[in-house]
């Protein structure tokens, strides 16, 4: 599978047999399998299968069973984090966190999980990211970006504008020398409004983003978002923090609308960083 994503060959959908051959298939570039959030009735009624996939995460996961920020400390102004044979230097601003909706100044585990996740992906053959165009969704600290490009991407960090200093002073931190096998640039990028040029043309092969589905309020901007940012040949991955099953429903409702989205197994994450608090979707264009 390693040499055939490689070769740049995109797997859009392939069933296995089994008994749930209908639900557990691959996905876009992801070369792993995941299970298919499917409608059981066979009626096309996506709302029965995103209450379903909710109920079954809160119940199978318990969340609120999980400690929460296991893999993180959001009091601290920076965090240190193994990745890709380099030690990488995430700093946080705490004191940002009294702002009303402003999160992304300190990491959260989904952040961590992706990131780690990735690195796993790639060195099991699973996933392919050299010279992928990517594109990260509220990018935050900037942790995910630069293993994406510490593992070959070609990749854009994009947030809000108040948000990129932080997210600039961490790029340049972790990517500013030699030994990087990928580029990163950062640009300013407000859900819902027309991406620039360079976000879009052309479109990218990977879309990322952690901790992005947190109120109802940005769920439209972000399926919009991510509608623009998408083609056929496009891979989204999202890692989420299990805080609202109310506000995950809402978001799979209107993804799985546009969108074919399959759950990714823990077993196929890295396995020093599970949790049962986050939950991690491949998405691709329907």
């Amino acid at each position: 599978m390693a040499s055939d994503l490689a070769e740049g060959e995109e797997v859009v959908v392939a069933a296995v047999s089994d008994d749930e051959s209908e639900r557990i298939v691959k996905l876009g570039s992801y070369g792993g399998m995941v299970r298919l959030l499917l409608d059981d009735d066979d009626d096309g009624d996506d709302d029965d299968a995103a209450s379903e996939e909710t109920m079954l995460l809160w119940g199978i996961q318990q969340p609120t069973h999980s400690k929460p920020n296991a893999f993180v400390s959001q009091s601290s102004l920076h965090l240190t984090i193994d990745a890709c044979g380099h030690s990488l230097s995430v700093h946080q601003s705490p004191s940002s966190l009294i702002t009303p909706g402003v999160t992304g100044s300190v990491m959260w585990d989904s952040g961590i999980v992706l990131g780690k996740f990735l690195e796993h992906a790639v060195d099991s053959g699973m996933l392919n990211l050299q010279g992928k165009k990517i594109v990260e969704l509220g990018s935050g600290c900037g942790l995910v970006g630069c293993i994406a490009a510490l593992l070959g991407g070609q990749v854009i960090l994009t947030d809000l504008p108040d948000r990129l200093r932080l997210l600039k002073k961490n790029v340049q931190v972790n990517l500013d020398h030699g030994n990087v096998r990928g580029s990163a640039t950062v640009t300013e990028l407000i859900w819902g409004d027309d991406p620039d040029a360079e976000v879009i043309e052309p479109l990218p092969d990977f879309v990322l983003g952690s901790d992005v589905i947190y109120s109802e309020g940005a769920v439209a901007d972000l399926l919009e978002t991510l509608q623009q940012l998408c083609g056929c040949n496009t891979t989204i991955m999202l890692a989420g923090e299990l805080r609202n099953d109310a506000i995950l429903e809402y978001f799979l409702k209107g993804a799985m609308k546009e969108f074919q989205v399959g759950r990714v197994d823990q077993t196929q994450w890295h396995p020093d960083y599970n949790s049962g608090r986050v939950v991690l979707y491949v998405l691709v264009k329907k």
